[in-house]
């Protein structure tokens, strides 16, 4: 089912893109260029009134994933008027925690994230935190065209291959969701995601992680996301410590600075992409008996493309 759900969902995505384009266009719904935006010409933003619909579609097709799908369209509803209108931080964050923790309370009482380290309370609640902290970190870091794209493939796939059955049908059709939008969000982008999209993104990949630790890949759960993690955790504590108010957009990031460095947005997401790869074969070691082993290459591998980013924003050569 995983595959014909996937193809199905791929299809409809670039069907629904293409109406969403359009309509995007006749009402002048643009993301205008400013002096923290990556892009120079005005662009259509809301590519999520396309992904997100399909995306919960493919969920409601599968029973045990039917509560991500009606978290993934209260978050859709909020981020939309928050794309359109814009809203403070308080009613965005309180929607997320709301449909975060309600999915948490109705996880079975022995559905454990962190392996029994925690009392159950404690390890719902440290699990329910750092998906709000996902949430939050997958919209942060839909900066440039192709990031969002590239990431939610390669964690789709991850969670796919790492979870296997229990997971792999949502993992592709995901997957392929992000691969239909990226035909019209590669460099230079036709269309923008927006928050409609990049929000219920992160709700639904945190989903699936939290479930991949739950069936015991808590090493995996890390890894796959390690370098989103890893970006927008370094990034946003350098600006708290700074006393900026950390939920403005700016162009901080390791991925933005590569842009502004020379780079373009293509060749940064092709990076991502190729450290991404490299952190899913970590995450299968990892799964493999060689925890150890795949956390540090985990490591090294973010490092690195850490090292390579901060080098290409100074202009640099990798």
């Amino acid at each position: 089912m995983g595959g014909g759900l996937a193809l199905a969902a791929f299809a409809l995505t670039v069907l629904a893109t293409r109406r969403v384009l359009v309509y995007l266009r006749q009402r002048q719904i643009l993301d205008l260029p400013n002096e923290r935006s990556s892009h120079s010409l005005p662009t259509p933003r809301g590519g999520g009134l396309a992904t997100t619909p399909v995306m919960v579609l493919a969920l409601l097709a599968l029973p045990d994933f039917r509560l991500l799908a009606v978290g993934a369209v209260v978050l859709l509803a909020i981020s939309w008027v928050d794309d359109r209108k814009g809203l403070p931080p308080v009613p965005r964050f309180a929607a997320q925690a709301v449909v975060v923790t309600i999915f948490l309370l109705l996880l079975p009482a022995e559905s454990l994230v962190f392996q029994g380290l925690l009392p159950a309370w404690a390890d719902h609640l440290l699990a329910g935190l750092c998906w709000l902290w996902f949430v939050n970190l997958y919209n942060f870091m839909d900066g440039i065209d192709g990031i969002t794209g590239i990431e939610t493939i390669s964690l789709g796939l991850g969670v796919a291959l790492v979870g296997g059955v229990a997971v792999a049908a949502p993992g592709l059709a995901i997957a392929a969701v992000a691969a239909g939008f990226l035909l019209f969000n590669w460099h230079p982008a036709k269309l923008f995601l927006g928050d409609s999209g990049s929000v219920p993104f992160g709700y639904v990949l945190g989903g699936l992680l939290i479930l991949l630790a739950v069936q015991g890949h808590l090493a995996a759960a890390l890894i796959l996301p390690a370098y989103y993690l890893a970006d927008a955790t370094i990034t946003i504590s350098r600006r708290a410590l700074a006393g900026e108010k950390i939920w403005q957009p700016h162009r901080q990031h390791f991925y933005q600075r590569a842009v502004q460095g020379g780079k373009r947005h293509d060749q940064v997401a092709i990076a991502i992409a190729i450290g991404n790869a490299a952190l899913v074969g970590c995450a299968m070691l990892a799964t493999n008996a060689q925890v150890v082993l795949g956390c540090g290459l985990a490591i090294v591998s973010v490092a690195v493309l850490l090292i390579v980013l901060q080098l290409w924003s100074r202009g640099g050569r990798a």
